[in-house]
């Protein structure tokens, strides 16, 4: 499913125009990565949690010349799915 199908299912299910559903997406995918680069956690019950994961810096081989390179640390999004939802999947 890509952007444009979900917009559509959420337009079907809450009744908005697609215009509506796009803003309403728009506006929680960005309150989201907003939360997340202030480093807050984000929890919906039922369905999962969104949050950040810290990776260290590390020492890696370049596949072509098999010489070490430094990988620098960086931090990275994780999302946990929640008890309702492995339950829908399984």
């Amino acid at each position: 499913m890509n952007k444009t199908e979900l917009i559509e299912k959420i337009a079907a299910g809450s009744g908005l125009p697609k215009t509506e559903a796009k803003k309403a997406l728009d506006a929680t995918v960005a309150a989201i990565k907003d939360a997340l680069v202030a480093g807050d956690k984000i929890s919906l019950v039922g369905f999962g949690t969104f949050s950040v994961n810290e990776r260290p810096a590390r020492e890696g081989i370049n596949p072509a010349t098999k010489e070490k390179i430094q990988i620098a640390a960086k931090k990275v999004a994780k999302f946990k799915a929640g008890a309702e939802l492995n339950d829908a999947l399984n």
